[in-house]
């Protein structure tokens, strides 16, 4: 005669249908996920198909008849180049975002040691990206404006005796927007940097202050290499972010004075010429560089697995 040797608990188990407690437990993740799920396909995945349907028409937004114009908005877009001619204002704002990330690093590993008022500093870093953007930009219209803040700043230090037109001269209005654009988004970068840093094992700083290794080589050997998933992220949103930068200069300009970007000739193509079939398409062509960017940023510089012992 066999014998079951299977424990007493699992031939209770056996043969039984699943509690209905365990059934909610395995609902339960999917039940919290099914919110975020849905505002992502209604806001984002919806619009982004629609989008690529209004791109082969010659929808004008008002009139209710669609006509079907295949890839004529792509042929033009690829015709005219003053269409990518504005491009070369993202220069700026990737130069913007390089000192941005390299300024936001700075300020993490000096606050990550025992600084006095480190909480302090902390939070007026981070401060200006709690700041809706809007208000940033009705801000500094007045801190850059003929007579404002910043020339009265300059003269009382000596460093400026005319007015200047930050916003008025095609030659120095992007250095002005993109300078603002370091200061909305600093604490961001800042944030991600210093989470990441205090993350590394505390161990491993103690050990390198026995060896007698100074802060420089703390944060060459165990910083840095430490961080690196996180920047080479914030390099990404940095390329993604200056290709598509529309909020700041928008505000303050409205693209005037060459200071016109890609995604603000885009708004300005649907709802100021009414052709929204070629903004559409406009819009799917900056989607495609912005893949594009990011793949080519990810084969250059892929993720590793950070080992530090």
């Amino acid at each position: 005669m066999a014998i079951d040797t299977k424990p007493a608990s699992e031939l209770r188990r056996a043969g039984r249908p699943a509690r209905p407690h365990n059934v909610a437990r395995t609902l339960t993740p999917y039940l919290f996920l099914a919110a975020p799920l849905a505002f992502l396909i209604v806001f984002t995945y919806i619009p982004v198909v629609n989008m690529f349907g209004y791109s082969v028409t010659s929808w004008d937004g008002l009139s209710p008849s669609r006509e079907f114009v295949g890839l004529d908005n792509y042929v033009e877009i690829a015709t005219r180049p003053e269409l990518f001619g504005v491009l070369k204002v993202s220069l700026y704002y990737i130069g913007a975002s390089v000192v941005q990330i390299g300024l936001a690093l700075y300020f993490a590993t000096i606050l990550s040691f025992n600084t006095r008022f480190r909480n302090l500093f902390k939070g007026v870093l981070f401060f200006p990206y709690l700041i809706n953007g809007v208000a940033i930009g009705m801000i500094f219209l007045f801190f850059f404006q003929p007579g404002g803040t910043l020339d009265s700043a300059m003269s009382a230090l000596g460093l400026g005796g005319a007015t200047q037109q930050w916003l008025g001269d095609p030659s120095v209005v992007n250095w002005s927007l993109a300078g603002t654009s370091i200061w909305r988004y600093l604490g961001l970068n800042f944030v991600l940097f210093l989470g990441a840093i205090q993350s590394i094992p505390a161990h491993l700083y103690e050990a390198a202050e026995i060896d007698g290794a100074s802060r420089w080589d703390q944060f060459r050997h165990i910083i840095l290499p430490g961080i690196r998933p996180i920047v080479g992220l914030s390099f990404i949103l940095a390329i993604s972010g200056s290709l598509s930068v529309f909020e700041i200069p928008f505000i303050m300009t409205g693209g005037a004075n060459d200071s016109e970007t890609f995604v603000i000739q885009t708004v300005n193509m649907a709802f100021k010429y009414y052709k929204l079939g070629l903004a559409s398409a406009m819009a799917v062509v900056l989607l495609l560089i912005i893949l594009l960017v990011t793949w080519l940023q990810r084969r250059v510089a892929p993720d590793e697995k950070v080992d530090l012992s």
